[in-house]
């Protein structure tokens, strides 16, 4: 089976190290972006599987992200999950409305994102 590219995007070095460590222990390739700007220039340049996505990230904010990225044809079909700490209903609303597939909030329980990552991956 060949590999999916699991794009992080996260300021944090901390959360990076975290979720790279579970994702890549389920057989995927990591890719990781510590700002929007980085974040959507690896995104359009590389094509991940899926998008693990921060909201409060320097540069360009993960809600501007996701809407650059869902709004245009020749990256819409990438899943995007926000996992973020904002966890008010606004975020979450928000979060859909810029098109965002699913919404994590942290902290989170490693097999409910596992099986975020997994189950949009099979629907993709």
């Amino acid at each position: 089976m060949a590999k999916n590219r699991i794009l992080v995007i996260d300021d944090e070095t901390a959360n990076v190290d975290l979720l790279k460590t579970l994702i890549s222990a389920h057989g995927h390739e990591v890719l990781v972006a510590y700002d929007g700007l980085e974040g959507l220039r690896i995104a359009r340049n590389d094509q991940p599987d899926l998008i693990v996505l921060d909201l409060m990230i320097p540069k360009l904010d993960g809600y501007k992200v996701c809407r650059m990225l869902k709004f245009d044809k020749k990256y819409s079909m990438i899943p995007i999950i926000i996992c973020s700490a904002k966890d008010q209903d606004e975020d979450k609303r928000r979060g859909r409305e810029v098109g965002a597939d699913a919404y994590i909030t942290k902290p989170f329980d490693p097999s409910v994102l596992v099986d975020t990552i997994t189950g949009l991956i099979q629907n993709k």
